[in-house]
């Protein structure tokens, strides 16, 4: 019976053998990668770790990524905020001279002093705002510009050389550190 296994895996084993046998000459050509299957596996293994340490830097970066975008938009809305604090300051002064103006205008009779103290504000308010950079734009006698003026109207001209250009200023335009800021409204003459 022992005998019979034998046959048995021998006819087995040698079909087995003849389909192995092929390339069992380890020398032979294209058996050269299996020799070496520890360095694969050291290569695969770096691999990996290099693909985590690259996974980690991105989670890094993109974390650090938000946090920027986070702090600039938190620092925007704060710069725009201290913006108009620095205006409203500079307008304090003239509004604490408004309210003496008011009380001075309710005690007093004489309206050339009144005149002359309310054009003392008026300038004041005049000077804080050029100093924060607003400009009154100049329109009246220049020739008409779509880019600066806004026309409410158009009547002939009381000369011909009066064409196109604007007769008078509705609303004045103004510029903020030399940006139009608002259009003049005007009346052009046709």
């Amino acid at each position: 019976m022992m005998e019979e296994k034998d046959t048995r895996n021998n006819g087995a084993g040698a079909a087995q053998a003849t389909d192995f046998n092929i390339n069992a000459d380890e020398n032979a050509a294209g058996t050269t990668h299996l020799n070496d299957p520890v360095e694969n596996d050291d290569q695969v293994a770096q691999l990996k770790e290099d693909l985590q340490d690259q996974k980690d830097k991105y989670l890094r970066l993109m974390a650090e990524f938000d946090n920027f975008r986070r702090r600039t938009a938190k620092e925007r809305l704060e710069e725009s905020q201290m913006a108009g604090k620095n205006v409203i300051i500079s307008l304090l002064d003239v509004l604490d001279d408004m309210d003496r103006a008011e009380k001075q205008m309710k005690n007093s009779n004489d309206t050339e002093q009144i005149k002359e103290g309310v054009l003392l504000v008026f300038n004041k308010l005049r000077n804080t705002l050029q100093q924060k950079g607003l400009k009154a734009m100049d329109s009246v006698q220049q020739d008409f510009d779509v880019e600066k003026h806004d026309a409410i109207t158009e009547i002939p001209s009381p000369t011909p050389d009066q064409t196109g250009k604007v007769l008078d200023e509705v609303q004045k335009g103004y510029y903020l550190n030399d940006k139009i800021i608002r259009h003049a409204k005007v009346v052009v003459g046709k």
